[in-house]
């Protein structure tokens, strides 16, 4: 397996330390830029195959949609020719997207402690919340797909369950990872690593 992937660039939520989840939040202009720079980054190396050989895919909330865009159209690429894979969405938060964790925690702090011990298969309140447990088994069948050298982008918590399941870090540490939005991850031979 050859994969590239790049986390979306910086949202107005990302600032504010909001939890976004499956909110369908724009970029702001510093994750335009970062997008650019992974662009940039990905024409500039002497990757494996030439950048029109990858199979492009993304998540379908537009600010990884619009990361992609402004990726290929840096690399010197056609910004449309890419396909999106629900597998790829972002974790939902459930009833806390749009709060921060000290929001939450001024009506749900029981919740908070409960999350912190065990935040991997923490699931926070809502139908529609997942845990990273959860997201992790998206992840696993995205994985099953790639079946050629692949480019996507995705969101932190698809990069953390990568680095769970491929690079086989322990689940809660997995979780507690800093994914940067201005890096390339790299992930080939069972190796992974940013670019």
């Amino acid at each position: 397996m050859l994969l590239y992937v790049i986390r979306h660039g910086e949202t107005d939520y990302n600032r504010e330390q909001r939890l976004q989840g499956a909110r369908d939040i724009p970029l702001n202009d510093t994750g335009r830029g970062q997008a650019r720079h992974n662009g940039r980054t990905l024409a500039s190396r002497a990757l494996e195959f030439s950048l029109d050989q990858f199979d492009w895919v993304s998540s379908p909330l537009a600010r990884t949609r619009e990361t992609m865009e402004l990726v290929r159209e840096s690399a010197g690429l056609d910004p449309r020719d890419y396909r999106t894979d629900a597998l790829l969405t972002e974790l939902s938060f459930g009833d806390w997207e749009g709060q921060t964790l000290d929001e939450v925690g001024q009506h749900s702090q029981h919740l908070i402690e409960a999350r912190e011990q065990n935040k991997w298969r923490f699931r926070p309140p809502g139908a529609k919340a997942e845990s990273y447990a959860m997201l992790a088994e998206r992840t696993d069948l995205f994985l099953s797909k790639v079946t050629q050298p692949t480019i996507c982008v995705a969101h932190g918590g698809v990069i953390r369950t990568l680095f769970n399941r491929i690079g086989r870090v322990a689940d809660d540490d997995a979780a507690l990872l800093d994914i940067p939005q201005d890096r390339v991850l790299k992930i080939a031979d069972g190796e992974i690593g940013w670019i």
